[in-house]
């Protein structure tokens, strides 16, 4: 009998994923792919989402790939990105189908120019039902399976009757999705007026918040037309070199701040964050800019902890607050026991009063009272003394 060959069981590779980023909001995500190797040019791929098929492209430098597979992890992608400025997924994005054609390239041009069409389409719906909203672009997904409506609106807004009009006219999912001027930048953005293109458009994924203290604290103009960008807030590039700026401030001593230099000694009356200078004001009333390395600073005399030093060295000094606190505590307690006593006083005078009218009200009524028993009682004589006239006068009558 010939021996029956055994077969080895097939080992498990580790998967391999491709950083890349789609959609017509730069989406970015890692996406499981089966291929040895890469391109060496910048690629477009089809890849397959939670919404449909749709085209990206491959993000990273080609060293970061090896042998197919992207080798930094999302922490390592944070820190080359810079900042956490991007939002990376917990999860995998989805999967690698292929690399895009000249085919693929194509349709997704083509889907461009009809989305153009259906977002006219969507606004004349949107006219004719008098929606408070704004219709800023469209995405046609690559795949067809769905169309999505980018808007905006000062609140909700209930558009189940455009959906219905959409869905009927294009036989497709239709999905409403509201947006704010930050995201419009990054819809229609183009050229910033530094020459680049908008960071929002081009690799910013998180849109932290932007105020005016960084501004001034790079003492940039606070012109709003030349600080604000396309979306008609602070530029996003003033966030950048915020840290730094920052950290570097943190090193320069405060105004009216008492330093020595080789010129002598004087106050701090302006700072320089970028060149790490310092301007000095001395007692002849010359200024010098001195660099912050050759400052000494000097402390201002602290008066209340050598006093507190001097009283616990001699004992007759330590003992002599004790006792003026319990003369203190002695007179303080003797000002409250007279304080009760003459509330005390008050309140039995009030009492007395107040018993004495409780007396004279008493009396009153029973003065009020008697009084009216006796007009009673002189009443009811009168009657009887009438009455008895009344019968004398009969019986003479008789």
């Amino acid at each position: 009998m010939s021996k029956v060959r055994e077969t080895k069981p097939k080992q498990t590779r580790s998967k391999k994923y491709m950083l890349v980023r789609y959609g017509r909001m730069n989406a970015l995500g890692f996406f499981e792919h089966r291929e040895t190797k890469m391109p060496k040019v910048t690629t477009h791929v089809v890849v397959k989402t939670d919404k449909g098929l749709e085209l990206g492209r491959v993000v990273g430098q080609l060293s970061s790939y090896r042998a197919g597979q992207f080798k930094l992890n999302q922490n390592e992608v944070k820190e080359y990105f810079g900042d956490n400025d991007i939002d990376l997924p917990a999860e995998q994005g989805g999967k690698f189908l292929r690399f895009a054609t000249a085919e693929d390239i194509s349709e997704q041009g083509h889907l461009r120019k009809i989305a153009r069409e259906e977002m006219e389409y969507c606004k004349c719906f949107v006219q004719e039902l008098d929606l408070p909203m704004k219709i800023v672009d469209a995405e046609h997904i690559f795949g067809g399976e769905r169309i999505i409506f980018y808007f905006m609106s000062d609140g909700r807004v209930d558009f189940r009757e455009l959906v219905k009009k959409l869905a009927h006219e294009y036989q497709t999912r239709i999905e409403m999705r509201q947006i704010g001027s930050r995201d419009e930048a990054r819809l229609l953005g183009d050229v910033e007026s530094c020459g680049q293109e908008c960071c929002c458009k081009r690799f910013l994924r998180l849109l932290k918040p932007v105020n005016m203290r960084m501004a001034k604290m790079q003492k940039a103009t606070l012109d709003p037309t030349k600080i604000s960008g396309y979306c008609g807030r602070l530029k996003c590039c003033l966030r950048y070199e915020d840290k730094t700026y920052t950290e570097l401030k943190k090193k320069l001593p405060k105004k009216n701040t008492k330093v020595k230099t080789k010129h002598g000694e004087g106050k701090v009356v302006d700072t320089q964050i970028l060149t790490q200078l310092v301007v000095v004001e001395y007692e002849s009333g010359e200024r010098v800019a001195a660099p912050v390395d050759e400052l000494e600073i000097i402390a201002p005399p602290q008066q209340p902890a050598e006093k507190k030093k001097d009283s616990t060295v001699k004992g007759k000094k330590t003992a002599k607050p004790k006792k003026v606190t319990k003369d203190k505590k002695a007179a303080e307690d003797e000002k409250t026991a007279e304080d009760k006593k003459t509330v005390e006083a008050e309140k039995t005078v009030e009492d007395k009063k107040v018993a004495e009218d409780e007396k004279t009200a008493e009396d009153k009524k029973v003065a009020e009272d008697e009084k009216t028993a006796e007009g009673k009682k002189v009443a009811e004589d009168n009657k009887a003394v009438e009455d008895k006239q009344q019968d004398n006068k009969e019986d003479k009558e008789q």
